[in-house]
Protein backbone atom coordinates (compact mmCIF):
# COMPACT_ATOMS: atom_id res chain seq x y z
CA UNK A 1 0.00 0.00 0.00
CA UNK A 2 1.58 3.49 -0.47
CA UNK A 3 0.76 6.69 1.23
CA UNK A 4 -1.74 9.26 -0.29
CA UNK A 5 1.42 11.64 -1.19
CA UNK A 6 2.97 8.75 -2.52
CA UNK A 7 -0.07 7.97 -4.89
CA UNK A 8 -0.33 12.19 -5.47
CA UNK A 9 3.72 11.56 -6.70
CA UNK A 10 2.93 8.83 -8.68
CA UNK A 11 -0.36 10.33 -10.57
CA UNK A 12 1.90 13.00 -11.47
CA UNK A 13 4.67 11.38 -12.91
CA UNK A 14 1.59 9.61 -15.03
CA UNK A 15 0.67 13.20 -16.68
CA UNK A 16 4.05 13.12 -17.42
CA UNK A 17 5.07 16.36 -14.80
CA UNK A 18 9.00 16.71 -15.30
CA UNK A 19 9.15 19.91 -12.64
CA UNK A 20 7.30 21.36 -9.65
CA UNK A 21 7.72 24.28 -8.04
CA UNK A 22 7.72 24.25 -4.60
CA UNK A 23 8.06 25.62 -1.03
CA UNK A 24 7.50 23.42 1.89
CA UNK A 25 5.78 23.59 5.34
CA UNK A 26 4.77 21.23 7.98
CA UNK A 27 1.59 20.19 6.31
CA UNK A 28 2.56 19.71 2.95
CA UNK A 29 6.40 17.32 5.06
CA UNK A 30 4.70 13.99 3.58
CA UNK A 31 3.96 15.45 -0.44
CA UNK A 32 7.90 16.93 -0.40
CA UNK A 33 8.77 13.10 1.15
CA UNK A 34 7.13 11.60 -1.51
CA UNK A 35 8.44 14.22 -4.41
CA UNK A 36 12.41 13.48 -3.14
CA UNK A 37 12.05 10.23 -4.17
CA UNK A 38 10.96 10.57 -7.40
CA UNK A 39 12.54 11.55 -10.75
CA UNK A 40 10.37 14.68 -10.99
CA UNK A 41 12.40 17.51 -10.58
CA UNK A 42 11.63 19.83 -7.54
CA UNK A 43 12.94 23.25 -7.71
CA UNK A 44 12.84 24.90 -4.27
CA UNK A 45 11.53 28.99 -4.72
CA UNK A 46 12.01 31.90 -2.25
CA UNK A 47 8.28 32.94 -2.31
CA UNK A 48 5.17 30.88 -3.12
CA UNK A 49 4.17 33.29 -5.67
CA UNK A 50 6.91 33.28 -7.36
CA UNK A 51 6.34 29.03 -7.64
CA UNK A 52 3.00 30.08 -9.24
CA UNK A 53 4.24 32.32 -11.29
CA UNK A 54 6.96 30.31 -12.45
CA UNK A 55 4.59 27.27 -13.22
CA UNK A 56 3.01 29.79 -15.06
CA UNK A 57 5.84 30.85 -16.87
CA UNK A 58 6.46 26.99 -17.60
CA UNK A 59 3.06 26.42 -18.98
CA UNK A 60 3.22 29.12 -21.40
CA UNK A 61 6.60 28.28 -22.72
CA UNK A 62 6.09 24.82 -22.89
CA UNK A 63 2.84 24.07 -24.03
CA UNK A 64 2.44 21.92 -20.92
CA UNK A 65 0.51 22.04 -17.35
CA UNK A 66 2.50 23.98 -14.99
CA UNK A 67 2.74 22.11 -11.30
CA UNK A 68 3.51 24.30 -7.96
CA UNK A 69 3.35 22.98 -4.51
CA UNK A 70 3.15 24.76 -0.82
CA UNK A 71 1.85 24.16 2.14
CA UNK A 72 -1.11 25.14 4.11
CA UNK A 73 -2.37 28.83 5.82
CA UNK A 74 0.31 31.05 4.72
CA UNK A 75 1.94 28.99 2.15
CA UNK A 76 -0.94 28.32 0.49
CA UNK A 77 -2.43 32.10 0.32
CA UNK A 78 0.91 33.17 -0.56
CA UNK A 79 -0.44 30.85 -4.03
CA UNK A 80 -3.17 33.04 -4.79
CA UNK A 81 -1.98 35.74 -6.88
CA UNK A 82 -0.66 33.40 -9.05
CA UNK A 83 -3.93 31.44 -9.06
CA UNK A 84 -5.52 34.97 -10.33
CA UNK A 85 -2.94 35.63 -12.47
CA UNK A 86 -3.42 32.51 -14.14
CA UNK A 87 -6.87 32.25 -14.35
CA UNK A 88 -7.39 35.85 -15.84
CA UNK A 89 -4.97 35.27 -18.82
CA UNK A 90 -6.33 31.33 -19.24
CA UNK A 91 -2.91 29.75 -18.43
CA UNK A 92 -2.99 25.61 -17.01
CA UNK A 93 -1.49 24.81 -13.95
CA UNK A 94 -2.03 22.52 -10.84
CA UNK A 95 -1.42 24.16 -7.76
CA UNK A 96 -0.99 21.94 -5.09
CA UNK A 97 -1.16 22.98 -1.42
CA UNK A 98 -1.31 21.17 1.88
CA UNK A 99 -3.65 21.22 4.90
CA UNK A 100 -4.20 20.71 8.31
CA UNK A 101 -5.59 17.09 9.13
CA UNK A 102 -9.52 16.85 8.25
CA UNK A 103 -10.41 16.32 11.90
CA UNK A 104 -8.82 19.89 12.50
CA UNK A 105 -10.33 21.70 9.74
CA UNK A 106 -12.97 24.32 10.58
CA UNK A 107 -11.02 24.73 14.20
CA UNK A 108 -9.11 27.46 13.59
CA UNK A 109 -5.95 25.31 14.02
CA UNK A 110 -2.52 26.52 13.10
CA UNK A 111 -1.27 27.82 9.61
CA UNK A 112 -5.10 26.84 8.71
CA UNK A 113 -7.02 28.41 5.75
CA UNK A 114 -10.09 27.73 3.64
CA UNK A 115 -8.19 28.08 0.42
CA UNK A 116 -10.88 25.96 -1.48
CA UNK A 117 -13.08 28.83 -0.50
CA UNK A 118 -10.38 31.73 -0.95
CA UNK A 119 -9.80 30.37 -4.27
CA UNK A 120 -13.40 29.31 -6.09
CA UNK A 121 -14.14 32.27 -7.41
CA UNK A 122 -10.75 32.88 -9.40
CA UNK A 123 -9.53 29.27 -10.31
CA UNK A 124 -11.12 26.53 -12.66
CA UNK A 125 -11.81 24.26 -10.22
CA UNK A 126 -10.62 22.99 -7.03
CA UNK A 127 -10.77 20.15 -4.86
CA UNK A 128 -10.00 19.35 -0.87
CA UNK A 129 -9.41 15.93 -1.16
CA UNK A 130 -11.20 13.78 2.01
CA UNK A 131 -10.28 10.85 0.74
CA UNK A 132 -6.56 8.99 -0.07
CA UNK A 133 -8.15 6.27 -2.79
CA UNK A 134 -10.09 9.43 -4.71
CA UNK A 135 -6.46 11.04 -5.76
CA UNK A 136 -5.73 9.25 -8.94
CA UNK A 137 -9.39 10.44 -10.12
CA UNK A 138 -8.89 13.47 -8.83
CA UNK A 139 -5.38 14.23 -9.89
CA UNK A 140 -6.73 12.72 -13.55
CA UNK A 141 -9.86 15.28 -13.57
CA UNK A 142 -7.61 18.14 -12.33
CA UNK A 143 -4.78 18.16 -15.31
CA UNK A 144 -7.50 17.45 -17.88
CA UNK A 145 -9.45 20.31 -16.60
CA UNK A 146 -6.84 22.82 -16.57
CA UNK A 147 -5.88 22.17 -20.40
CA UNK A 148 -8.69 21.68 -22.08
CA UNK A 149 -11.44 24.10 -23.24
CA UNK A 150 -10.59 27.27 -21.85
CA UNK A 151 -7.14 26.69 -20.10
CA UNK A 152 -6.89 27.78 -16.36
CA UNK A 153 -5.58 26.88 -12.35
CA UNK A 154 -6.88 24.23 -10.79
CA UNK A 155 -5.89 23.93 -6.66
CA UNK A 156 -5.88 20.56 -4.98
CA UNK A 157 -5.92 20.65 -1.24
CA UNK A 158 -4.54 18.03 0.35
CA UNK A 159 -5.64 17.28 4.24
CA UNK A 160 -2.05 16.43 5.85
CA UNK A 161 -3.72 12.82 7.19
CA UNK A 162 -5.23 11.98 3.45
CA UNK A 163 -1.49 12.38 2.34
CA UNK A 164 -0.20 10.49 5.20
CA UNK A 165 -3.31 7.27 4.65
CA UNK A 166 -2.25 4.08 3.69
CA UNK A 167 -4.39 2.79 0.81
CA UNK A 168 -4.79 0.07 -1.83
CA UNK A 169 -5.38 2.89 -4.97
CA UNK A 170 -6.85 1.76 -8.51
CA UNK A 171 -5.70 3.83 -11.13
CA UNK A 172 -7.63 6.19 -13.24
CA UNK A 173 -7.67 5.85 -16.44
CA UNK A 174 -10.46 8.01 -18.14
CA UNK A 175 -12.15 11.29 -17.24
CA UNK A 176 -16.22 11.68 -17.59
CA UNK A 177 -17.35 14.44 -16.14
CA UNK A 178 -20.81 15.18 -16.22
CA UNK A 179 -21.84 18.46 -17.37
CA UNK A 180 -18.05 19.87 -18.35
CA UNK A 181 -18.43 18.91 -22.23
CA UNK A 182 -16.10 21.78 -24.10
CA UNK A 183 -17.56 21.86 -27.76
CA UNK A 184 -14.71 21.51 -29.92
CA UNK A 185 -15.91 21.99 -33.14
CA UNK A 186 -17.69 25.13 -34.90
CA UNK A 187 -21.61 24.90 -35.48
CA UNK A 188 -21.81 24.33 -39.41
CA UNK A 189 -24.41 26.71 -39.73
CA UNK A 190 -22.13 29.92 -38.06
CA UNK A 191 -19.38 28.53 -40.25
CA UNK A 192 -21.35 29.62 -43.20
CA UNK A 193 -22.46 32.71 -41.78
CA UNK A 194 -18.80 33.67 -41.13
CA UNK A 195 -18.00 32.47 -44.67
CA UNK A 196 -20.32 34.77 -46.19
CA UNK A 197 -19.21 37.82 -43.73
CA UNK A 198 -15.58 37.21 -45.24
CA UNK A 199 -16.96 37.07 -48.84
CA UNK A 200 -19.24 40.69 -48.31
CA UNK A 201 -16.63 42.41 -46.13
CA UNK A 202 -14.44 45.03 -47.74
CA UNK A 203 -12.01 45.51 -44.97
CA UNK A 204 -11.83 42.49 -42.55
CA UNK A 205 -9.86 42.66 -39.45
CA UNK A 206 -8.24 39.12 -37.87
CA UNK A 207 -7.71 40.02 -34.23
CA UNK A 208 -5.40 37.27 -32.68
CA UNK A 209 -6.12 36.87 -29.34
CA UNK A 210 -4.09 34.55 -26.51
CA UNK A 211 -6.83 31.65 -27.19
CA UNK A 212 -5.10 31.55 -30.81
CA UNK A 213 -1.89 30.27 -29.02
CA UNK A 214 -3.56 28.08 -26.70
CA UNK A 215 -5.05 25.95 -29.60
CA UNK A 216 -1.61 25.96 -31.36
CA UNK A 217 -3.58 27.63 -34.29
CA UNK A 218 -1.22 29.99 -35.76
CA UNK A 219 -0.64 28.30 -38.95
CA UNK A 220 -4.37 28.21 -39.68
CA UNK A 221 -4.21 32.14 -38.62
CA UNK A 222 -1.33 32.83 -41.14
CA UNK A 223 -3.59 30.83 -43.77
CA UNK A 224 -6.69 32.79 -43.64
CA UNK A 225 -4.96 35.95 -43.39
CA UNK A 226 -2.79 35.79 -46.72
CA UNK A 227 -5.44 33.54 -48.36
CA UNK A 228 -7.85 36.79 -48.22
CA UNK A 229 -4.94 39.33 -47.50
CA UNK A 230 -6.71 40.36 -44.44
CA UNK A 231 -4.55 42.18 -41.92
CA UNK A 232 -3.48 41.38 -38.55
CA UNK A 233 -3.92 42.66 -34.82
CA UNK A 234 -3.24 40.99 -31.49
CA UNK A 235 -4.36 41.59 -28.23
CA UNK A 236 -1.03 41.81 -25.63
CA UNK A 237 -1.67 38.13 -24.83
CA UNK A 238 -1.88 37.04 -28.46
CA UNK A 239 1.44 38.83 -29.29
CA UNK A 240 3.49 36.54 -31.53
CA UNK A 241 0.48 34.60 -33.25
CA UNK A 242 2.18 36.20 -36.47
CA UNK A 243 5.27 37.41 -36.83
CA UNK A 244 5.39 40.82 -36.56
CA UNK A 245 8.11 41.39 -39.85
CA UNK A 246 4.87 39.74 -41.47
CA UNK A 247 3.62 42.73 -43.66
CA UNK A 248 -0.09 41.70 -42.85
CA UNK A 249 0.77 42.58 -38.96
CA UNK A 250 -0.02 45.65 -37.82
CA UNK A 251 0.79 44.71 -33.55
CA UNK A 252 -0.82 45.65 -30.63
CA UNK A 253 -4.33 46.95 -29.95
CA UNK A 254 -6.01 48.63 -27.39
CA UNK A 255 -5.47 51.08 -24.46
CA UNK A 256 -1.47 51.24 -24.95
CA UNK A 257 -2.29 49.89 -28.88
CA UNK A 258 -0.32 51.49 -31.74
CA UNK A 259 -1.80 53.59 -33.63
CA UNK A 260 -1.85 51.86 -36.54
CA UNK A 261 -3.89 48.99 -35.40
CA UNK A 262 -6.44 51.11 -33.05
CA UNK A 263 -7.21 53.44 -36.53
CA UNK A 264 -7.62 49.92 -38.68
CA UNK A 265 -10.00 48.45 -35.76
CA UNK A 266 -11.88 52.15 -35.94
CA UNK A 267 -12.10 51.80 -39.74
CA UNK A 268 -13.14 48.07 -40.84
CA UNK A 269 -16.17 47.07 -41.74
CA UNK A 270 -15.77 43.24 -40.36
CA UNK A 271 -13.99 42.14 -37.26
CA UNK A 272 -13.16 38.84 -36.52
CA UNK A 273 -11.95 38.37 -32.91
CA UNK A 274 -10.28 34.88 -32.26
CA UNK A 275 -9.65 33.88 -28.42
CA UNK A 276 -9.92 37.28 -26.74
CA UNK A 277 -12.24 38.48 -24.16
CA UNK A 278 -13.07 42.35 -25.49
CA UNK A 279 -11.74 43.37 -22.41
CA UNK A 280 -12.00 46.79 -21.53
CA UNK A 281 -8.10 47.47 -22.41
CA UNK A 282 -8.71 46.15 -25.88
CA UNK A 283 -11.55 47.64 -26.59
CA UNK A 284 -11.91 51.28 -24.95
CA UNK A 285 -14.72 52.16 -24.67
CA UNK A 286 -17.25 49.50 -25.74
CA UNK A 287 -20.16 52.11 -27.17
CA UNK A 288 -17.41 53.10 -29.75
CA UNK A 289 -15.25 50.12 -30.29
CA UNK A 290 -15.51 49.21 -34.02
CA UNK A 291 -18.14 51.59 -35.15
CA UNK A 292 -18.44 50.84 -39.02
CA UNK A 293 -18.20 46.89 -38.32
CA UNK A 294 -20.12 43.52 -38.11
CA UNK A 295 -18.17 41.14 -35.39
CA UNK A 296 -17.72 37.68 -34.82
CA UNK A 297 -16.77 36.25 -32.03
CA UNK A 298 -15.01 32.75 -32.18
CA UNK A 299 -14.36 31.43 -28.73
CA UNK A 300 -14.09 27.89 -26.56
CA UNK A 301 -15.31 29.63 -24.12
CA UNK A 302 -19.45 30.53 -24.36
CA UNK A 303 -19.29 32.47 -21.48
CA UNK A 304 -16.73 35.35 -23.47
CA UNK A 305 -19.30 35.78 -26.24
CA UNK A 306 -21.80 39.30 -25.43
CA UNK A 307 -20.37 39.54 -22.29
CA UNK A 308 -18.49 42.99 -23.25
CA UNK A 309 -19.45 43.98 -27.01
CA UNK A 310 -22.34 43.33 -28.82
CA UNK A 311 -21.60 40.08 -31.65
CA UNK A 312 -23.60 39.57 -35.27
CA UNK A 313 -21.98 35.70 -35.44
CA UNK A 314 -21.22 34.19 -32.43
CA UNK A 315 -19.48 30.48 -32.89
CA UNK A 316 -17.87 28.61 -30.01
CA UNK A 317 -15.34 25.63 -30.38
CA UNK A 318 -11.65 24.97 -30.34
CA UNK A 319 -9.97 27.87 -32.56
CA UNK A 320 -7.60 25.59 -34.57
CA UNK A 321 -10.66 23.49 -35.56
CA UNK A 322 -13.22 25.94 -36.48
CA UNK A 323 -10.24 27.90 -38.70
CA UNK A 324 -9.27 24.82 -40.95
CA UNK A 325 -13.22 24.64 -40.81
CA UNK A 326 -13.53 28.35 -42.31
CA UNK A 327 -10.50 27.56 -44.67
CA UNK A 328 -12.19 24.48 -45.97
CA UNK A 329 -15.72 26.11 -46.45
CA UNK A 330 -13.91 28.87 -48.75
CA UNK A 331 -12.78 26.51 -51.30
CA UNK A 332 -9.45 27.93 -52.12
CA UNK A 333 -11.06 31.43 -53.06
CA UNK A 334 -8.11 34.00 -52.68
CA UNK A 335 -8.21 37.84 -52.49
CA UNK A 336 -5.55 39.67 -54.46
CA UNK A 337 -4.21 42.48 -52.07
CA UNK A 338 -5.16 43.96 -48.75
CA UNK A 339 -7.94 46.61 -48.43
CA UNK A 340 -5.22 48.75 -46.77
CA UNK A 341 -4.02 50.06 -50.15
CA UNK A 342 -0.75 52.08 -50.18
CA UNK A 343 -2.40 55.22 -50.03
CA UNK A 344 -4.33 53.99 -46.79
CA UNK A 345 -1.24 52.57 -45.72
CA UNK A 346 0.38 56.27 -46.34
CA UNK A 347 -2.47 57.72 -44.39
CA UNK A 348 -1.86 55.48 -41.16
CA UNK A 349 1.83 56.13 -41.50
CA UNK A 350 0.93 59.52 -40.82
CA UNK A 351 -0.47 58.81 -37.94
CA UNK A 352 3.14 56.41 -37.12
CA UNK A 353 4.57 58.94 -37.61
CA UNK A 354 3.05 61.00 -35.46
CA UNK A 355 3.25 58.53 -32.46
CA UNK A 356 6.46 58.12 -32.92
CA UNK A 357 7.29 62.01 -32.54
CA UNK A 358 5.16 62.61 -30.18
CA UNK A 359 6.28 59.76 -27.74
CA UNK A 360 8.87 60.62 -25.49
CA UNK A 361 10.20 57.00 -25.15
CA UNK A 362 11.57 57.28 -28.67
CA UNK A 363 14.36 60.07 -29.58
CA UNK A 364 13.99 62.85 -31.49
CA UNK A 365 14.84 63.01 -35.38
CA UNK A 366 18.23 63.97 -35.05
CA UNK A 367 19.17 63.21 -31.42
CA UNK A 368 23.01 62.46 -30.82
CA UNK A 369 23.18 63.02 -26.79
CA UNK A 370 23.95 60.41 -25.06
CA UNK A 371 20.81 59.98 -22.91
CA UNK A 372 19.36 56.34 -23.26
CA UNK A 373 15.46 56.22 -24.63
CA UNK A 374 13.38 53.36 -24.21
CA UNK A 375 12.79 53.22 -27.82
CA UNK A 376 16.69 52.50 -28.33
CA UNK A 377 16.83 50.05 -25.58
CA UNK A 378 14.00 48.12 -27.85
CA UNK A 379 15.67 49.02 -31.35
CA UNK A 380 18.95 47.38 -30.13
CA UNK A 381 17.48 44.21 -28.67
CA UNK A 382 15.64 43.86 -31.55
CA UNK A 383 19.11 43.60 -33.38
CA UNK A 384 20.56 40.69 -31.11
CA UNK A 385 17.41 38.35 -29.82
CA UNK A 386 16.75 35.19 -32.09
CA UNK A 387 12.98 33.77 -33.66
CA UNK A 388 13.94 31.61 -30.49
CA UNK A 389 14.57 34.02 -27.68
CA UNK A 390 11.85 34.12 -25.02
CA UNK A 391 11.12 37.75 -23.28
CA UNK A 392 9.46 38.20 -20.13
CA UNK A 393 8.12 41.02 -18.53
CA UNK A 394 6.70 42.31 -15.56
CA UNK A 395 3.83 45.07 -15.57
CA UNK A 396 4.44 48.62 -16.02
CA UNK A 397 5.61 51.12 -18.64
CA UNK A 398 8.45 48.88 -19.70
CA UNK A 399 5.64 45.91 -20.17
CA UNK A 400 4.39 48.16 -23.13
CA UNK A 401 7.77 49.57 -24.61
CA UNK A 402 8.56 46.02 -25.43
CA UNK A 403 4.70 44.97 -26.13
CA UNK A 404 4.65 47.84 -28.62
CA UNK A 405 8.23 47.17 -30.30
CA UNK A 406 9.60 43.65 -30.10
CA UNK A 407 9.93 42.19 -32.95
CA UNK A 408 8.50 39.02 -31.88
CA UNK A 409 8.25 36.37 -34.57
CA UNK A 410 6.95 33.00 -33.16
CA UNK A 411 4.18 31.88 -30.74
CA UNK A 412 4.83 31.11 -26.66
CA UNK A 413 7.90 33.82 -27.18
CA UNK A 414 6.37 36.58 -24.99
CA UNK A 415 5.12 36.21 -21.29
CA UNK A 416 3.82 38.62 -19.51
CA UNK A 417 0.96 38.95 -17.34
CA UNK A 418 -2.17 40.50 -19.09
CA UNK A 419 -5.32 40.20 -17.23
CA UNK A 420 -4.54 41.04 -13.72
CA UNK A 421 -1.33 43.28 -14.51
CA UNK A 422 0.74 41.61 -11.61
CA UNK A 423 4.14 43.32 -10.42
CA UNK A 424 6.81 40.70 -9.54
CA UNK A 425 5.58 38.17 -12.14
CA UNK A 426 8.79 39.02 -14.90
CA UNK A 427 12.18 36.86 -12.72
CA UNK A 428 9.71 34.02 -11.85
CA UNK A 429 7.94 33.62 -15.00
CA UNK A 430 11.34 33.44 -16.98
CA UNK A 431 12.62 30.60 -14.21
CA UNK A 432 9.49 28.58 -15.70
CA UNK A 433 10.71 29.21 -19.10
CA UNK A 434 13.90 28.82 -18.64
CA UNK A 435 13.62 25.45 -17.02
CA UNK A 436 10.56 24.42 -19.64
CA UNK A 437 13.54 25.53 -22.46
CA UNK A 438 16.88 25.01 -21.25
CA UNK A 439 18.45 25.33 -24.71
CA UNK A 440 16.78 29.01 -25.45
CA UNK A 441 18.07 32.29 -24.39
CA UNK A 442 15.50 34.08 -21.49
CA UNK A 443 15.21 37.42 -21.31
CA UNK A 444 13.40 39.68 -18.77
CA UNK A 445 12.32 43.11 -19.08
CA UNK A 446 11.40 44.30 -15.81
CA UNK A 447 11.38 48.09 -13.95
CA UNK A 448 12.79 49.32 -10.54
CA UNK A 449 9.51 48.38 -9.01
CA UNK A 450 8.88 45.15 -10.12
CA UNK A 451 12.35 44.20 -10.28
CA UNK A 452 12.20 44.58 -6.19
CA UNK A 453 8.85 42.65 -6.05
CA UNK A 454 10.56 39.48 -8.22
CA UNK A 455 13.97 39.92 -6.68
CA UNK A 456 14.05 36.91 -3.74
CA UNK A 457 13.65 34.41 -7.44
CA UNK A 458 17.58 35.48 -7.62
CA UNK A 459 17.97 32.93 -5.36
CA UNK A 460 16.27 30.66 -7.27
CA UNK A 461 18.27 31.21 -10.45
CA UNK A 462 21.83 31.29 -8.05
CA UNK A 463 20.41 27.75 -7.11
CA UNK A 464 20.01 26.10 -9.86
CA UNK A 465 22.31 27.23 -12.53
CA UNK A 466 19.56 29.61 -14.50
CA UNK A 467 21.33 31.91 -17.31
CA UNK A 468 18.31 34.35 -17.29
CA UNK A 469 19.36 37.83 -18.71
CA UNK A 470 17.48 41.01 -16.90
CA UNK A 471 17.17 44.35 -18.38
CA UNK A 472 16.48 46.56 -15.59
CA UNK A 473 15.01 50.09 -16.67
CA UNK A 474 15.60 52.19 -13.83
CA UNK A 475 13.57 55.87 -13.43
CA UNK A 476 13.43 55.75 -9.63
CA UNK A 477 9.77 55.67 -10.46
CA UNK A 478 6.67 53.85 -10.71
CA UNK A 479 6.42 55.19 -13.60
CA UNK A 480 2.64 53.79 -15.07
CA UNK A 481 1.08 54.71 -12.34
CA UNK A 482 2.79 58.73 -12.25
CA UNK A 483 1.57 58.16 -15.92
CA UNK A 484 -1.66 57.98 -15.10
CA UNK A 485 -1.56 60.29 -12.11
CA UNK A 486 -0.37 62.49 -14.97
CA UNK A 487 -3.66 62.42 -16.80
CA UNK A 488 -6.10 61.85 -14.18
CA UNK A 489 -4.37 63.82 -11.13
CA UNK A 490 -3.48 66.86 -13.03
CA UNK A 491 -0.10 65.72 -12.44
CA UNK A 492 -0.45 65.69 -8.86
CA UNK A 493 2.11 62.84 -8.07
CA UNK A 494 1.58 60.53 -4.96
CA UNK A 495 4.00 57.84 -3.66
CA UNK A 496 5.08 56.89 -7.02
CA UNK A 497 8.95 58.70 -6.65
CA UNK A 498 11.47 56.32 -4.96
CA UNK A 499 13.07 58.55 -2.31
CA UNK A 500 15.86 55.79 -2.09
CA UNK A 501 16.63 52.62 -3.78
CA UNK A 502 19.26 49.90 -3.47
CA UNK A 503 22.72 49.86 -5.25
CA UNK A 504 21.21 47.18 -8.07
CA UNK A 505 24.80 47.03 -8.98
CA UNK A 506 25.58 44.95 -5.87
CA UNK A 507 22.11 42.96 -5.48
CA UNK A 508 23.18 41.59 -9.15
CA UNK A 509 26.98 40.56 -7.60
CA UNK A 510 25.28 39.37 -4.27
CA UNK A 511 23.57 36.81 -6.43
CA UNK A 512 26.47 35.48 -8.65
CA UNK A 513 24.88 37.80 -11.45
CA UNK A 514 27.08 39.21 -14.13
CA UNK A 515 26.87 43.05 -13.31
CA UNK A 516 26.38 45.85 -15.99
CA UNK A 517 25.01 49.29 -16.11
CA UNK A 518 24.53 51.56 -19.38
CA UNK A 519 23.84 55.28 -18.86
CA UNK A 520 25.33 56.09 -22.36
CA UNK A 521 23.50 55.69 -25.62
CA UNK A 522 26.51 54.79 -27.27
CA UNK A 523 27.15 51.60 -24.58
CA UNK A 524 24.08 50.72 -24.95
CA UNK A 525 24.63 48.04 -27.49
CA UNK A 526 27.60 46.94 -26.72
CA UNK A 527 26.28 46.35 -23.12
CA UNK A 528 23.22 44.32 -24.27
CA UNK A 529 25.20 42.47 -26.73
CA UNK A 530 27.66 41.50 -23.83
CA UNK A 531 24.62 40.78 -21.81
CA UNK A 532 23.16 38.29 -23.56
CA UNK A 533 26.42 36.74 -24.84
CA UNK A 534 27.49 35.87 -21.06
CA UNK A 535 26.92 32.14 -20.24
CA UNK A 536 25.06 32.84 -16.95
CA UNK A 537 23.03 35.06 -14.99
CA UNK A 538 23.12 38.78 -15.71
CA UNK A 539 21.69 41.97 -14.81
CA UNK A 540 22.32 44.97 -16.99
CA UNK A 541 20.70 48.20 -15.18
CA UNK A 542 19.59 51.01 -17.71
CA UNK A 543 18.74 54.43 -16.52
CA UNK A 544 16.04 56.70 -17.83
CA UNK A 545 14.14 59.39 -17.27
CA UNK A 546 10.74 59.09 -14.94
CA UNK A 547 9.46 61.51 -17.54
CA UNK A 548 9.21 59.03 -20.12
CA UNK A 549 5.82 58.20 -20.87
CA UNK A 550 3.85 55.62 -23.14
CA UNK A 551 2.09 57.17 -25.88
CA UNK A 552 -0.22 56.06 -27.71
CA UNK A 553 -2.58 56.07 -24.80
CA UNK A 554 -6.50 55.99 -25.24
CA UNK A 555 -8.01 57.66 -21.74
CA UNK A 556 -10.99 56.10 -19.81
CA UNK A 557 -14.13 56.56 -21.81
CA UNK A 558 -12.89 56.98 -25.25
CA UNK A 559 -12.64 55.28 -28.42
CA UNK A 560 -9.27 53.71 -29.70
CA UNK A 561 -9.18 56.42 -33.08
CA UNK A 562 -9.36 58.95 -29.82
CA UNK A 563 -5.75 58.66 -28.66
CA UNK A 564 -3.89 61.41 -26.68
CA UNK A 565 0.13 60.87 -27.32
CA UNK A 566 1.51 64.02 -24.60
CA UNK A 567 0.17 65.07 -21.04
CA UNK A 568 -1.70 67.65 -21.58
CA UNK A 569 -0.24 71.45 -21.23
CA UNK A 570 3.43 68.78 -20.68
CA UNK A 571 6.60 70.00 -22.93
CA UNK A 572 7.29 66.53 -24.27
CA UNK A 573 10.96 66.40 -25.77
CA UNK A 574 9.68 64.77 -28.38
CA UNK A 575 7.68 66.94 -29.63
CA UNK A 576 3.66 66.51 -31.26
Amino acid sequence: MDSGAEILVKCLEKEDVEVVFGYPGGAALEIFDALQKSKIRNILVRHEQGAAHAANGYARASGKVGVCLATSGPGATNLITGVATAYMDSIPIVLITGQVSTSMIGTDAFQEVDVTGISDPISKHNYLVKDTAELPRIVKEAFYIAKSGRPGPVLIDLPKDVAAARVEAEDCLRVDLRGYKPNIIGHKGQIRQVVQLLREAERPLLCAGGGVISAGAEEELLCLAEQLQIPVVNTLMGLGSISREHPLSLGMLGTYGLAKANLVTQNCDLFIALGMRFDDRVTGNTKKFAPQAKIIHIDIDTAEIGKNIRVDVPLVGDLKIILKQIIESLEGEKREGSWLTRETLAELEKEAAREAAATPANAPAGSAGPEIYPGDVISALNQLITPDTIVTTDVGQHQIWAAQGLKLRKPRTFISSGGLGTMGYGIPAAIGAQVACPGRTVVVITGDGSFQMGMPELGTCLAEDLPLKIILFNNKTLGMVKQLQDHYCERRHTSVYFRKLPDFQYIARAYGALSLSARDKKELPEKLEQLLRHPGLGILEIEISAEYNVYPMVLGGQGLDEMVFSVPGACSKGGD
